[in-house]
């Protein structure tokens, strides 16, 4: 990370001469509750370290003036332009905060920002809620302003929703900007309640198998399961008024109701009541130390994401299963909004190296491709590395 520090700073210099401030802003892994969390439900995500690191400062031009180092693009825009789509595609989550910050009646002049990072893009680990939260977070301490952590989180969403146009619920964002070192968060997605549970890796480790593949379709596809899971409450709330999300549901309920739903909507539905209790369970198994039941769970929700919620694909499912049969795995599920990108894997520190090697083998034999591997940590949310200082 020091390397990727001293990149954005040199860079910084570069092109705009000045120092600046520093801000890092880390990926995610949500452990087990995928989906759940536009369903108001319960996610148990992880921040981890691999991060974006900004370096932010204001100006004196009257321009939002943007640079990605890692793309070598840059992208400007006058402050007192309408603020529109760039083609470019990542200066969209960096202009969906200024538009949100702006709704929210924030004032604040041009500002430069640079930043580079290690998250791989697209892969499920969330590389847009640190850049929405990073950028955000910066320009607090930039201007000085004393947003509180859940609305922030409640920015950098919105940011993504209403400018970008993908319907993500709130926990990327929010476990990106509020992580802690060696903890996993059980956030309540309609409170916004949290708590933290001891995850310190203590002979485990987190492993990520990513397959590469980042399929267009996952964006829209996720949008049609948002809209899937709410239709199927609106029949449900006919039967019980208290009924306002999925969270509400119990599983006897929805099968008592079965019949009252179209086929594919009744799968969806199931999916996410079951997930729900899953994140409940996993959270205690925590709690007593109880990897190997842990596991379980995390293979179940893969299960689920596969058959019922179908947002799976043939290269995650074949991690998956290979994983299973590789001694010393507790569990391993697809991670993010489905179609591609990566699995998590809970892998026995011991067994890491076998691991890593059998599962490239057999992947290879079957898939006649190549797979990324990335060895991660629970890690510290967002944060300010440092201020600005005369170089």
């Amino acid at each position: 990370m020091n390397e990727i520090f001293e990149k954005v700073e040199r860079t910084f210099l570069s092109k705009f001469g000045k120092t600046c401030l520093f801000v890092q802003s880390p990926g995610r892994v949500n452990l087990i509750g995928g989906h759940t969390d536009y369903n108001d439900g319960f996610t148990l995500p992880l921040a981890i370290d691999k991060s974006i690191i900004f370096g932010i400062s204001g100006n004196s031009v009257g321009k939002y003036r943007f640079y990605a180092v890692d793309k070598e693009e840059s992208y400007e825009l006058d402050i007192n332009q309408p603020l529109e789509k760039s083609e470019k595609g990542w200066p969209n989550y960096l202009l969906g905060v200024i538009d949100q910050l702006h709704n929210r009646n924030y004032q604040f002049d041009g500002f430069d920002c640079v930043f580079a990072g290690d998250i791989p893009m697209g892969a499920g680990m969330s590389s847009s809620a640190a850049l929405e939260g990073g950028l955000l977070f910066g320009l607090t301490q930039l201007f000085e302003w004393n947003i509180p952590p859940v609305e922030l989180a409640r920015i950098a969403q919105q940011a993504e929703n209403e400018f970008v146009g993908v319907q993500c619920g709130i926990m990327d964002q929010f476990i990106s900007l509020n992580g802690k070192e060696k903890k996993a968060m059980k956030l309540d997605c309609r409170s916004l309640d949290y708590e933290f549970y001891p995850f310190d890796n203590n002979g485990i480790a987190i492993v990520l198998c990513d397959t590469q593949i980042r399929h267009e379709l996952a964006s829209s596809e996720y949008n049609v399961r948002r809209q899937q899971c709410e239709e199927g409450v609106e029949v449900l709330k006919s039967y019980d008024s208290d009924i306002r999300s999925l969270r509400d549901v119990s599983i006897g309920f929805l099968k008592e109701h079965r019949d009252d739903l179209d086929p594919v909507i009744f799968k969806r539905c199931k999916y996410i009541v079951e997930e729900n209790d899953r994140v409940l369970q996993a959270c205690e198994d925590l709690q007593n130390h109880d990897w190997a039941a842990f596991g379980q769970r995390i293979f179940a929700s893969h299960a689920g994401l596969r058959d019922e919620y179908e947002v799976s694909s043939r290269e995650l499912d074949t991690l998956v299963e290979v994983a299973h049969h590789i001694d010393g795995v507790l569990g391993a599920r697809m991670m993010g909004g489905g179609f591609g990108g990566c699995t998590i894997n809970i892998v026995q520190e011991s067994a890491y190296e076998e691991f890593s090697e059998q599962i490239q083998k057999e992947y290879a034999n079957r898939i006649e491709q190549e797979i990324k591997i990335y060895k991660t940590k629970a890690s510290g949310g967002t944060h300010l590395i440092k201020e600005s200082v005369e170089s």
